[in-house]
């Protein structure tokens, strides 16, 4: 609660849910390299640590097919590059590649046309009552 007589208040209570020394969760690692497998090109984009979010990466494919899991801190970098053997990047310094870009406006205007095309059926049911 709000204090004004506080003096040098405490850092935020909000935590990140492992610390940043942490690396990648086998069960997140296993989900990355059995998604990797088959694919042609797959690179790898880091993204930084927030206070809501941990370090994850997200896998890239050469449709723009992504998967996004948590990484823990840097060690995780390491862990990721070793695992799968792709180029690893940092999101803040590349931004998304984009044909990762393309895919998802592109999926965006498919669930927008599906749910016009619902409404359209749903209002010429209320319609034919």
């Amino acid at each position: 609660m709000f204090n004004p007589f506080r003096r040098n208040s405490s850092k935020s209570q909000l935590r990140p849910p492992r610390a940043p020394g942490d690396t990648v969760r086998a069960e997140d690692a296993q989900q990355l390299k059995s998604w990797a497998q088959g694919r042609g090109l797959v690179e790898g984009f880091v993204e930084p640590e927030t206070v809501v979010n941990e370090m994850s990466v997200v896998l890239v494919d050469e449709e723009g097919d992504f998967i996004r899991r948590p990484i823990g801190g840097p060690k995780g970098i390491d862990a990721v590059a070793k695992l799968l053997g792709a180029p690893i990047y940092d999101v803040e310094e590349t931004g998304y590649p984009q044909r990762m870009r393309e895919r998802m406006e592109r999926e965006r205007i498919l669930r927008k046309r599906e749910e016009q095309r619902q409404r359209r059926e749903r209002l010429n049911r209320e319609d034919n009552a």
